[in-house]
C-alpha cells in the first residue's frame, strides 16, 4: 500500500510537470495543465492512477491554505473597507448567478427543480484557486478590478456553508443523527469565529514572539502549519467549513509582524497541494459520460459563462466601473469553482443527483475552468482602452511600497525615517522579535522575517518596490547574495550596509547602487568635530578628509586587486607617519 502510494505521487508529479510545462510555453496557464494531466492518467482514461476521490481529499487542504494566505491578506481595517463590495456586490452576485443558473439546468434538462437547484448553486460559485494566482502573477490583485474579483471570491467562498444547509433541507436521503440542524450550525458558525478570533489575539501572536525570539525557521513553519490545521479541525468537528476557519485565522495574524515570513514558509506547501488538487479534479472526470453527451456538456459550459458574465458585467456596471474593467471583470469569474465538486458530493450524498449527474457538471465545470485563459486572451483588445496619444507607462496600480528597508536597528530606523520624510512608502523587515517588540511601542509596524529569502521579499512588494535596503548588521552578506535578489528584482536599486571594510571587498563586482561602511562616515563627522574644537580652518579640514578619502579608495582598490588585505597598507596614515 506504501509503494503504491509512493507510485501514484511519481506519476501525478511527472503528468503535471509535464502538461504544466507545456501548458505554460503555451501560455494557458498552470491550472489547465493540472487537469489535463489528472484527465490523462486518470481512472478514465490511461488508469495509471486510482482513487481520485481519496486524492482529492487530501488536496483540498491546498485549498484551505490558499484562504489562509488569502487572510493574511486581508488585515480587519482593509477587511472593513471592502465591506461594500463584499457584502453588496458578492452577495448579489452569488444570488443572482445561482437563481439564474438553477433555471437553466432546469429549463435545458430533465432534472427536478430540486435537483436543478443543487447543481446551479455550486455553479454561482467562481474558481478561488484559478482567478487569485491570475491576478498576482499579472500584479493586479490590489487594484480596483482585483480588489473587487476578491470581494466577490471572498463572499462565495463563506456562502459554502448556506449552500450545504440549502442541500441538507432538500435531501431526499434519512437525516444523519449526527449532523446538526442548520440553526445551530449558524450559531456554531458565529461561536468558532468568535473563538478564532479571540486565539489569534491572545494565543497566535504570543506563539509567534515567543518563536522570533528563539530564531528557529522550522519551528515557524510548524506553526503556521498549526494555525492552518487547528483552525480548520475547529471547524471540520463543528460541521463547518475548513476553509472559512483557515481564513479567519488568516485574517487575525494580517497585523502580525510575522505575516510575510508565514507567508513565505506557507506558500510552497500551498501551491503543491494546490496543484495536486486540480489533478485530482482531472482524474474525477468520467470521460465515458462526457463523450456519450458532448453536445450538452459543451452547451451547458456556454450557457455557465455567458449567464455569469452577463451578471457580473452588469453588477459591476451598476456598482460605478467603467464597461471594460467590468467585461474583463465577467469573464475572469465566469467559470464554475473547486467547490462545486464538494456541493456535488454533498448533492450526491443528500440522494438529489445520481453519480452520472455529478460527472457531467464536474464536466461542466472543468470545460469552463479550461475556457478562461482562452476568453482572457481573446478579449485582451477588447478590454484594454486604446491607446491616446497623452499615455504615458506608468506603475501597474499595486499598492507596494515603494523602498523595502531590511533590518530596522540603528542604522535601519535613520534610513526608514529619512525615505519617510520624503514621502515614500517603506515596508520594514526584520528577524529579531525584541526589535520588533520595541518599534510597535512607537506605533512603528516592523514584519518578521528573514529579508535575505527572495521568496520573502517578492512577498513584501519588491517586485513593485524602487529601493531594496540592506541594514541589518549581518556580516556574512556576499556578492553572490545580491546578486540573487538583483536578478529576482532587477528593477529596484539595491543599497547596503556594509560592516567593514572586509565585507566591502566581498561585496566588489556585485550589482548594487550604494555599499555603506556603518561607522565610515561617522567617524570622519567626529574626527571633523575634533578638528574643529582645536580651531583649525574648514578648508584645512576639508584638505585632511579629501587626503584620508582618496587613500582609503586607492587602498581598497589595491586589496580588490590582490584579494590581499594587506595590500596597500603603506597609505595607511599611522600616528607619527604624517
Amino acid at each position: 500500500m506504501h509503494g503504491g502510494a509512493i507510485i501514484d505521487g511519481v506519476v501525478m508529479l511527472t503528468a503535471a510537470l509535464a502538461c504544466v510545462i507545456l501548458f505554460r510555453r503555451l501560455g494557458l496557464g498552470a491550472t489547465l495543465g493540472y487537469i489535463v494531466a489528472g484527465a490523462a492518467i486518470g481512472p478514465h482514461a490511461l488508469g495509471l492512477v486510482g482513487d481520485p476521490q481519496g486524492k482529492l481529499g487530501i488536496a483540498e487542504l491546498g485549498i484551505t491554505l490558499l484562504l489562509f494566505l488569502i487572510g493574511l491578506e486581508l488585515s480587519p481595517a482593509r477587511l472593513w473597507r471592502l465591506r461594500r463590495d463584499i457584502f453588496g456586490l458578492g452577495v448579489a452576485q452569488v444570488v443572482l448567478c445561482g437563481v439564474a443558473l438553477s433555471l437553466v439546468v432546469w429549463g435545458g434538462s430533465e432534472f427536478t427543480l430540486a435537483a436543478a437547484i443543487a447543481l446551479g448553486m455550486p455553479l454561482a460559485l467562481s474558481s478561488t484557486a484559478q482567478v487569485l494566482p491570475m491576478l498576482q502573477s499579472a500584479g493586479r490583485l490590489h487594484t480596483p478590478v482585483g480588489e473587487r474579483a476578491f470581494s466577490i471570491l471572498l463572499l462565495q467562498d463563506l456562502s459554502l456553508i448556506p449552500m450545504i444547509t440549502v442541500i441538507a433541507a432538500l435531501s431526499r436521503a434519512p437525516p444523519d443523527p449526527g449532523a446538526p440542524p442548520g440553526w445551530v450550525l449558524a450559531v456554531y458558525t458565529v461561536g468558532a469565529i468568535i473563538g478564532l478570533v479571540l486565539a489569534g489575539r491572545y494565543l497566535l501572536n504570543p506563539l509567534f514572539r515567543l518563536i522570533g525570539g528563539l530564531g528557529e525557521r522550522e519551528l515557524f513553519i510548524a506553526a503556521g502549519l498549526f494555525c492552518v490545521l487547528a483552525s480548520a479541525t475547529v471547524m471540520q468537528a463543528l460541521h463547518l467549513s475548513t476553509a472559512l476557519g483557515a481564513f479567519i485565522a488568516g485574517v487575525m495574524l494580517a497585523d502580525s509582524p510575522y505575516r510575510h515570513e508565514l507567508e513565505a514558509d506557507i506558500d510552497p506547501f500551498r501551491a503543491v497541494l494546490l496543484g495536486l488538487f486540480f489533478v485530482a479534479v482531472g482524474m474525477m472526470l468520467d470521460l465515458h459520460v462526457v463523450f456519450e453527451r458532448p453536445l450538452f456538456v459543451l452547451g451547458m459550459a456556454a450557457a455557465l459563462i455567458v449567464a455569469k458574465t452577463a451578471i457580473i458585467f452588469g453588477l459591476i456596471r451598476l456598482f460605478g466601473m467603467a464597461w471594460r474593467p467590468a467585461l474583463g471583470l465577467g469573464l475572469l469569474l465566469s467559470q464554475g469553482g473547486e467547490f462545486a465538486f464538494v456541493l456535488f458530493a454533498q448533492a450526491q450524498s443528500a440522494l438529489l443527483i445520481e453519480p452520472r449527474a455529478a460527472s457531467l457538471f464536474g464536466a461542466v465545470v472543468t470545460l469552463s475552468m479550461a475556457a478562461t485563459p482562452f476568453l482572457m486572451m481573446a478579449s485582451k483588445r477588447l478590454r484594454n482602452a486604446p491607446p491616446t496619444s497623452d499615455t504615458r507607462e506608468g506603475p501597474n496600480g499595486s499598492d507596494g511600497a515603494a523602498a523595502i528597508v531590511v533590518g530596522y536597528g540603528r542604522f535601519g530606523q535613520t534610513v526608514a525615517q529619512m525615505l519617510t520624510a520624503q514621502g515614500l512608502t517603506v515596508t520594514l523587515i526584520d528577524w529579531e522579535a525584541e526589535q520588533i517588540d520595541v518599534s510597535a511601542a512607537f506605533a512603528v509596524k516592523v514584519y518578521f522575517g528573514d529579508g535575505r529569502r527572495v521568496d520573502l521579499l517578492r512577498l513584501a512588494g519588491a517586485a513593485d518596490a524602487q529601493l531594496i535596503l540592506f541594514c541589518h548588521d549581518d556580516r556574512e552578506t556576499d556578492a553572490a547574495q545580491i546578486a540573487e535578489v538583483a536578478e529576482a528584482f532587477p528593477d529596484a536599486r539595491i543599497f547596503v550596509r556594509a560592516f567593514d571594510r572586509r565585507m566591502v571587498l566581498r561585496l566588489d563586482g556585485a550589482p548594487v547602487a550604494g555599499v555603506v561602511r556603518e561607522v565610515h562616515d561617522s567617524a570622519i563627522r567626529m574626527a571633523r568635530l575634533a578638528l574643529s574644537a582645536l580651531d583649525i580652518d574648514e578648508d584645512e579640514i576639508d584638505r585632511a578628509e579629501d587626503k584620508y578619502r582618496q587613500g582609503d579608495v586607492a587602498r581598497m582598490q589595491a586589496q580588490a586587486a590582490t584579494g590581499d588585505l594587506y595590500a596597500g597598507a603603506e597609505m595607511m596614515f599611522r600616528p607619527g607617519s604624517a
